[in-house]
């Protein structure tokens, strides 16, 4: 199983395989056409709740990921979670998001997920 994550302002490459977006948010300063997704499952992301009290400050990454990983849990999510496994079965798959931080970000959790 092929999954990996890189910044969606990077260039996509031909090893990307299927690139999913898992931001909520479009990125700025980004045109659609250039960042070749495939998917932007929003289901996936974390609620526009978690999301603002993670940035806030208010909790720290352990915490919001414990919350995330909740979150994940509700049957929309998890089933678009484990399509995301059946297509990292089948060939490479890149999630992609505009994080500065991607290691303590949700799309690590993500990442984590699929790789276990």
């Amino acid at each position: 199983m092929s999954v990996r994550l890189r910044r969606i302002y990077e260039p996509p490459e031909p090893d990307d395989g299927l690139r999913v977006l898992v931001d909520r948010l479009w990125p700025r300063g980004l045109a659609k056409d250039a960042a070749r997704v495939d998917e932007w499952p929003k289901a996936l992301t974390p609620s526009t709740e978690l999301r603002r009290w993670y940035h806030a400050g208010e909790g720290g990454y352990e915490e919001f990921r414990r919350r995330y990983e909740a979150e994940l849990g509700a049957p929309e999510a998890a089933a678009l979670l484990d399509g995301l496994r059946d297509s990292a079965r089948g060939g490479p798959v890149t999630l992609l998001t505009a994080s500065k931080a991607p290691g303590k970000s949700h799309a690590h959790v993500l990442l984590d997920l699929l790789r276990s």
